[in-house]
């Protein structure tokens, strides 16, 4: 692929998570690696340009965690040490999803919820420390430079007020790691190659964010926050979550014509829409402190690089320049450490030649169980478009059973902690199959609804349950 042994150049198209990861796996195999980055650094942690969902919630899967530590030795310590809030699921969190108010039994995962940017800030001082790794910040890659054969470098262009000069910057290997907008298609386009075939489900579906100051102290004792799940039946969502400054994010979610609005009393009113008033009354007390944002890219889309086609060696795709999320799932930086994984060890693997289609094949493998969560959930969504919405026969009896399974996730603790470890990226979805789970899936009780949201932790004592105010203590 042209990244073994010295002397060897390597260039990382964007600077977020995914770039930065690549970045530090690469520089084990070449002799340097430069990342190209269209925004410029801030000294400290905060929102930039080049990421527009920066200001939404953000949080970290259990499977994203461990894929970023064994990338980085200790970076989830630092993170804590941080102040990156940690959430248990079920425990910590007042869930509600297809009629239904989860137990909050003790956790068998963790979130981190911390903003985005603090995320990011950690990881570039980390990766930007290490002395064959360089940025250059305020520049655009605009082209591919080689053929159709192979990619010999790429077309820089600075960007700001009158900037139009270009300039070649040559590379063994380029990677393309410039997010859910890449013009990658293009590049390969004009140097004769051929663009990978794309998989795309959109349900239209919008969100809008704000943060708060939890004024009446309801937060951070009994739970740390609010998860009101959509589903087709019921399509308004909402998440509520703590941040490593003490403060809350509130994310709403809605469909197309339904989106929620970012005006500051339409925001809180939004809340009346959701199938119980807990949040609405929370608002209520609660402080805001920034405006709501909006946002609507929220289509599934998959770059299948792995197909037949006329494409150069030299040229990788990672994160969501290769794999885009409906954001609202939480998956995108879990993905990328772990397609930094697979890159790291596809390089690593001495009984293969790590040919360009290869390790691009094992990059793409690693986002595909996170595709079909978030893929398979969108599709049945109400309006849903796209050349992947269809599901073929078998898809049905594996879609009757995980039907099965969400009847019994907000009850059985037994499916409910099977099924985090899925929806978290920690085991395969094919542990939903085991013999302990299947058996309670096909042949056990649905327990019986909660009917008010559940107050406290289950522990020594009975569980009691949030009045219709919505008070948390």
């Amino acid at each position: 692929m042209g990244v073994r042994g010295g002397g060897r150049h390597a260039v990382v198209v964007g600077g977020s998570l995914a770039g930065l990861l690549a970045a530090r796996v690469l520089v084990e195999h070449a002799e340097r690696v430069t990342v190209v980055e269209r925004d410029r650094f801030a000294a400290e942690a905060g929102p930039r340009p080049g990421v527009p969902q920066g200001r939404h919630t953000h949080v970290l899967l259990d499977g994203g965690q461990r894929a970023l530590d064994a990338v980085l030795p200790g970076f989830m310590d630092e993170l804590r040490a941080a102040g990156s809030p940690r959430v248990g699921m079920p425990d910590d969190v007042v869930q509600f999803q297809r009629g239904r108010w989860f137990r909050r039994t003790p956790a068998s995962t963790y979130l981190h919820t911390g903003t985005r940017p603090q995320l990011e800030h950690l990881l570039r001082q980390r990766v930007l420390a290490h002395p064959a790794i360089e940025v250059v910040e305020g520049a655009e890659a605009v082209g591919l430079l080689g053929d159709a054969a192979r990619v010999r470098g790429v077309v820089l262009r600075e960007r700001g007020d009158g900037a139009r000069d270009e300039r070649p910057l040559a590379a063994d290997l380029v990677v393309d790691a410039s997010g859910r907008g890449t013009r990658a298609a293009r590049w390969l386009a004009r140097i004769g190659a051929d663009a990978p075939p794309e998989e795309t489900i959109e349900t239209g579906l919008a969100y809008a964010s704000r943060v708060y100051r939890d004024r009446g102290g309801r937060l951070g004792g009994q739970a740390l926050g609010f998860n009101i799940v959509a589903d087709p039946t019921q399509t308004y969502g909402c998440v509520v979550l703590p941040l490593e400054d003490g403060t809350c994010i509130v994310t709403f979610s809605g469909l197309r014509g339904d989106e929620p609005p970012t005006g500051d009393e339409e925001f809180a009113a939004f809340a009346k829409r959701l199938p119980h008033p807990v949040v609405h009354q929370w608002l209520r007390a609660a402080e805001p402190l920034t405006p709501a944002y909006g946002f609507r890219q929220t289509a599934n889309v998959r770059r299948r690089y792995d197909l037949p086609g006329r494409r150069p060696a030299g040229f990788l795709a990672t994160g969501d320049a290769l794999c885009t999320f409906n954001p609202i799932y939480g998956q995108g930086m879990a993905v990328a450490a772990r397609n930094a994984v697979a890159l790291r060890d596809a390089l690593a693997d001495s009984r293969r030649t790590p040919t360009t289609r290869r390790v691009q094949a094992a990059i793409l493998a690693s986002s595909g169980q996170a595709w079909d969560i978030s893929a398979g959930s969108d599709k049945k969504m109400p309006g849903a478009t796209g050349n992947a919405v269809g599901s073929s026969a078998l898809e049905r009896p594996v879609a009757w059973y995980l039907g099965r399974v969400l009847e019994r996730y907000a009850s059985d603790p037994v499916v409910g902690d099977a099924f985090r470890s899925v929806l978290t990226l920690t085991a395969p979805l094919t542990s939903l199959f085991a013999p302990r789970v299947a058996g309670r899936v096909l042949f056990g009780a649905v327990g019986a609804a909660l009917v008010e949201p559940p107050r406290e932790r289950e522990g020594a004592a009975p569980v009691s349950q949030l009045g219709r105010t919505g008070e948390l203590a």
